[in-house]
This record gives structure tokens, sequence and C-alpha cells, in this order.
């Protein structure tokens, strides 16, 4: 495993009209790349996520996995706005000297997408095996592959949509509100927004699992009427992630997620689909309340080229985080078609 971080030295124009000036992304490797470059692996994290793919996606990734070290050169890059590693909020403005804090752009996912472009011609990859990623990963390697062109193969989007729905984009606006809400919100220190960050945790909790997991893991052994397992799992969850990540990268990528749309200026979604050239495979976890498993078969069916899988499970969009056996197998498949 090798870390580095790649210091762009050409600004990036955004969407927004506002311009990345220079930026860093940081990056982890696996494993070697071939004579021919043919055995490109790159992973695209989800939104609390780091570039250490080997250790949140265990199963699909590793020794013995399905993209092991031996036979693959896997590549991961932690999204800009994210708080390990890569230019976020809290980086140092160079106008100014000191942190963005709130003034740090408003990215889309396109915008991502093209940051991790800028790093593949950095690297000099002429062409990607894979490019695999779920949730905003997914929205974010989708949006790369329509760029991509001839150059990637295999697009593999796990839990993720074409276009974010109102539904996505009103729950991470409650989680912003939560937030929001917090009294040090606004302040100019790493640590504003760490309560309303674990609130925010919470409530996106309850679209990660789906009600029948909830109520089976958190099901009562006895009587009370307080001090609830659900509540404390709730609890527990938002005070974990509040320990190992920050409040404006939340922000920052919740705000790029509501963004996502592979059709805008594209003559709309389906037309933007026809134009991706790889070989799609988007995957669905029957359980999903945050990204539907009929937005993934759309995806699939829009396509020039597309196939559709899913995941069985009670864990709900958490799913393919977890369930590395069928995602397996179902990757297989799909390579074998």
């Amino acid at each position: 495993m090798i870390t580095r971080n790649f210091q762009s030295s050409a600004p990036l124009q955004l969407e927004s009209g506002e311009v990345l000036e220079d930026y860093t992304v940081a990056y982890t490797t696996y494993g070697n790349l071939n004579a021919d470059g043919s055995n490109v692996i790159w992973a695209v994290h989800a939104l609390t996520g780091d570039a250490q793919v080997a250790d949140w996606w265990k199963g699909l990734v590793g020794e013995n996995a399905l993209y092991n070290f031996s036979s693959h050169f896997i590549i991961c890059a932690n999204l800009l706005g994210s708080g390990y590693g890569s230019s976020n909020a809290l980086s140092e403005n160079p106008a100014t000297g000191t942190p963005y804090y709130y003034s740090f752009p408003t990215l889309s996912t396109r915008d991502l997408a093209q940051s991790l472009e800028m790093l593949r011609q950095h690297l000099k990859l002429e062409q990607i095996h894979t490019l695999i990623g779920g949730s905003l990963g997914g929205q974010v390697a989708l949006e790369w592959a329509y760029s991509l062109g001839e150059r990637l193969q295999h697009a593999i989007i796990i839990a993720s949509t074409a276009k974010t729905s109102p539904w996505v984009i009103g729950f991470n606006e409650a989680q912003r509100m939560a937030i929001a809400a917090d009294s040090s919100w606004g302040q100019e220190h790493q640590d504003a927004g760490k309560k309303g960050l674990e609130a925010a945790r919470a409530i996106a909790m309850l679209s990660y699992r789906n009600p029948s997991d909830i109520n089976t893991k958190q099901q009562e052994k006895e009587e009370k009427i307080d001090g609830f397992l659900a509540a404390s799992y709730l609890r527990y969850q938002g005070s974990k992630l509040a320990k190992r990540f920050q409040a404006f990268s939340y922000w920052t990528l919740t705000k790029a997620m509501d963004s996502h749309d592979i059709g805008r200026g594209r003559g709309g979604v389906e037309m933007a689909l026809k134009s991706i050239q790889a070989q799609v495979f988007a995957v669905g976890v029957n359980s999903d309340l945050l990204f539907l498993a009929e937005e993934a078969r759309f995806l699939s069916q829009a396509v020039p080229s597309g196939s559709y899988g899913e995941i069985v499970s009670t864990a709900g969009h958490d799913a393919f985080l977890i369930e590395f056996t069928q995602l397996t197998s179902l990757i297989e498949d799909f390579y074998r078609s």
C-alpha cells in the first residue's frame, strides 16, 4: 500500500462558477500496474469514507479478495471536500493564508469527477479496467464514466442513482439543519458543528438502514419507559462519526450529493446515459430506502451496454458495505456475461 498526495498546479473550474486555484487530492494505491496498463481498478468512496479502500471494503478488496493486490493495480482517492487528506474547508485558502471554513467552494459530483480525472492524467493511466463506487461514490463514478469514454471498460455503480431524488435531498437538508442548529456552527474552528454532526449522523442512520433491520437488532428484551436500545444506538453512531469526521466536510459532500444529475446541460438524464461507452453494472439493494433499487434498475436499462444485479439483505442502503459475498458473486457474474 502506498499513500501519496497529488498537488494540482492547475486551477479547477467548478460548476458553480467558482475556481479552486490549487488543491490536493490524497490517494492510496495497492498492487502494481502491469505492462500494458490493463489492470487498473479505481474505487470511489462514499460520503464519510477515505482512500483506504482495503480497510472499509474488506472482502471485496484485499490479498485474497476479488480485487487482490497480486492481480490488480487498485487506486482510491479521497474526494475533494473530505477530511482525510484532500483539500477541504479546513485547508488553507491561498488567497488569505487562513482556513477556508465557510468560504470553501460549493462542489458538485461533476467537480469531484473532474478532480479524479486530473489525478488520472497526472498518473498517466491511459485506461481503467473497472471504476467502482457505492452511494455518493457511485454518483461520482457515473459522472466520471460519462467523460472517460473509451478509456473505461467497466463501471460498477452500487446503491446509487443517475440523479439525486427529492427524497434524498430532503434527508440531506434535515441533516444540515441539525448541523446549523448547533450553536457553534458559524464559528471559525475545526470542531464547529460537532454536536450537530452527531444529530445529523443519527438522522442519516435511519435512512441507511431498513426498519426491519433496526426493529430486529434493537428490540428490547425487557419492558421500559426510557433508555431504549434504538436511542442508544443512534447516539453511539453519532458520537462515533463526530470523533473521526468534521461537520464542514459533511456539509460540503451532502451538498455535492444533492447536486448530482448526470443529465444537467446534456439534454436530460436518458440522453446523457446513452453516451456512456463503458459496460455498466448497476447494483441495487432490495431493502434500500434511500437510493431505491428501481433507480439502479433504470440506470442499467438506460445505458447502451448495461446489466442489473441486486443485493438481497435486511441491512438497507448500508448492505453495499456489508454483503461482500453477495457483491463478489454478482460482480463475477457480470464479468463473465
